[in-house]
Parts: structure tokens; C-alpha cells; sequence
């Protein structure tokens, strides 16, 4: 077996300096409801958020995801949802949790692309959407865009 592995060519040296990242500001304090059906995301999407400093309830069906809105004392600032699941899409899971929390902002992910899940009517044109796989800066970017309520924010340059 012969593997050949293409790395980019970089022009400067390894020990420059690298400019700046502002980490700060893909951070916060918000809480957020996480709700997503697949172990494995749910995981890594809550380490991502709570090492940027939110606060996470987590939520493995929309059934739990409506019973934590409904028992939680505090603000829920945003409701992440991914957008297909089983008994109930996370369009009708924010429908609900609007009816209780109308402050509350939401961002929705899928494994399809934005452009499908508009196409086939899950999702409005204007609906924040953060296709999955996600990098942790793109989550902490996109979570952070959608609770300042922002257009977009460009991700520092590494």
C-alpha cells in the first residue's frame, strides 16, 4: 500500500508569529437548549458550547427538549436544534417553545445542505442554519452570530 499525503506550501516559518485570534469573541454565558437525536453530535456539540462558555441543557428528542423548557427557572437564550427527528422537526419543536419562550433565538443544523432543506420547505430562506459536520468554530461563530443577531462573523484567519 503506498499513501501519498499533499500538504499545502506555506511561505512563512514555522516559529513567526501567527496573527492574533479573538477567541473572546466567539465566546459567552447564554444558556442554550441543545436538542439533537445522535449520541455522538449531541456530545461533541455540548463540549464545544460549554468550553465556550455557555451554559447547556441538553435534550436527545424534542419530547425532552419541551419538558426541560417547560421545567427550566432561568432565560433559554437560544434553542439549537437539529431540524430532522424522529416524532417532531425542530421547526415545530421552535414553534412550540415560542409559544412559551417567545424570546428565545434559534439555530438550526442538519447533515442536508441548507439549499435542500430549504427546497423541500423543513426550513424559511431566513432561518440561521448551521450545516453539519461543524468545526468547533463554526458552531462557536454561527451561536454566537445568531444571539447577537448579526449578519455573519468572519472566522479569524489561522
Amino acid at each position: 500500500t503506498t499513501f501519498k499525503v499533499y500538504l499545502p506550501r506555506v511561505e512563512s516559518d514555522a516559529d513567526s508569529p501567527r496573527p492574533a485570534t479573538s477567541t473572546r469573541r466567539l465566546q459567552g454565558n447564554e444558556t442554550i437548549l441543545l436538542v439533537e437525536d445522535q449520541d455522538r453530535v449531541r456530545a461533541i456539540a455540548r463540549a464545544i458550547l460549554e468550553r465556550s462558555g455557555y451554559r447547556v441543557i441538553v435534550a436527545p428528542s424534542p419530547g425532552d427538549a419541551l419538558m426541560l423548557c417547560e421545567q427550566h427557572q432561568g432565560k433559554i437564550d437560544l434553542l439549537l436544534t437539529d431540524v430532522v427527528m424522529p416524532w417532531l422537526s425542530g421547526t415545530e419543536l421552535a414553534k412550540r417553545i415560542a409559544q412559551m419562550r417567545p424570546e428565545t433565538k434559534v439555530l438550526y443544523t442538519s447533515g442536508y445542505t441548507d439549499d435542500s432543506v430549504v427546497r423541500h420547505g423543513v426550513l424559511e430562506g431566513e432561518m440561521a442554519f448551521l450545516q453539519k459536520p461543524f468545526t468547533p468554530e463554526s458552531l462557536s461563530a454561527r451561536v454566537r452570530e445568531v444571539l447577537d443577531g448579526a449578519r455573519r462573523v468572519t472566522l479569524p484567519q489561522s
